[in-house]
């Protein structure tokens, strides 16, 4: 199964599209509108689900057409930054598949629409140590955290991890190193002048302030259920990445840097699972770990194990979507 997504011709772009409508059925069928989701501080995703008004199926197809879109790009970051061979689905598949395992997962919800924004933003910041003026892309990295932090506030945070990576992208002055936060506060001066002339801004400043006085961490949106199906993804992945780094594949520096910066922010996305709500809806904690299994797939040597224990895996994940639903 691994060696048969490491390539790209056309019958791997079919398995995968059978994969992603298999995973999403349940959710067309017996699925219902996410309510009850939208924020002050999210006004992107207010306004898609005001649009929308609450029809599930209307919802299902948006969450949809998003994941596919952002599994494309996906794969296009992952080959793009060797993170996965040069022609490969690899990203594609994995990406699909740890974005829809459950039938939380497969909703309308914010973070499903900050996606795009997220790994534009992931991308941009991977171009930065491998090009002379990255000006451009630091600013188009702050652009993007602020259209993501629209629709799913907590991806304010990512400005610092972008923060704290960047010298680990590119060596410079703490100049170009504040670039992503005049990208990012350019378009909320922007919002906010709007939202002044035309809104209501006393309300939206009370939503911003309610949001940072009472920003706690908190374990309430755990059970068991939750922490064995996470304790199940991460644990294997760190035994893969890890294993994939003893195959015979000569990582670039660029490939390693990169590498290193995905697991700082998987620091930030364990913190978002604690920051309250449903922790399936933290979805970063997914791109990560996303990164992480393509990486450790493209480059294991012996795959013996991992396809059986994807085998396993995928058996598990259509038997609680279709059968158990448990998650």
């Amino acid at each position: 199964m691994i060696k048969f997504f490491r390539q790209s011709y056309a019958v791997q772009y079919v398995v995968i599209a059978i994969l992603a409508i298999a995973l999403w059925i349940p959710a067309f069928v017996w699925g219902k509108a996410v309510v009850g989701q939208e924020q002050v501080v999210t006004p992107l995703y207010n306004l898609m689900a005001r649009l929308l008004g609450g029809i599930s199926i209307l919802q299902h197809v948006v969450a949809f057409v998003l994941l596919v879109f952002g599994a494309l790009l996906f794969n296009a970051v992952m080959v793009k930054n060797q993170i996965v061979g040069k022609v490969s689905t690899m990203g594609l598949f994995v990406f699909i598949l740890l974005m829809s395992l459950t039938g939380t997962q497969a909703n309308f919800y914010p973070f499903a629409m900050s996606t795009i924004f997220i790994l534009l933003a992931i991308s941009n910041l991977f171009d930065v140590y491998q090009i002379p003026n990255p000006e451009m892309n630091v600013l188009k990295v702050g652009i993007f955290l602020a259209f993501a932090s629209m629709c799913y506030f907590h991806a304010i945070w990512l400005l610092l991890w972008v923060f704290i990576v960047f010298p680990m992208a590119k060596k410079g002055s703490i100049r170009l190193q504040l670039i992503p936060f005049v990208g990012f506060f350019s378009v909320y001066f922007l919002f906010f002048v709007g939202v002044y002339l035309f809104g209501d801004f006393k309300t939206l400043m009370h939503g911003y302030a309610d949001y940072f006085t009472s920003l706690h961490f908190t374990v309430e949106g755990f059970n068991l259920r939750t922490i064995l199906f996470l304790v199940g993804l991460v644990v294997p992945t760190v035994l893969m990445f890890f294993g994939s780094n003893n195959s015979n594949f000569e990582k670039t520096i660029a490939v390693r840097v990169k590498i290193s910066m995905t697991l700082i922010l998987s620091v930030f996305a364990i913190l978002f699972l604690f920051m309250g709500g449903n922790v399936l809806m933290q979805g970063l904690i997914f791109i990560v770990l996303s990164i992480l299994v393509s990486y450790a797939f493209s480059y294991m040597g012996n795959t013996g194990w991992a396809n059986l224990f994807m085998v396993v895996f995928m058996l598990l994940v259509f038997a609680n979507l279709y059968y158990f639903k448990l998650l």
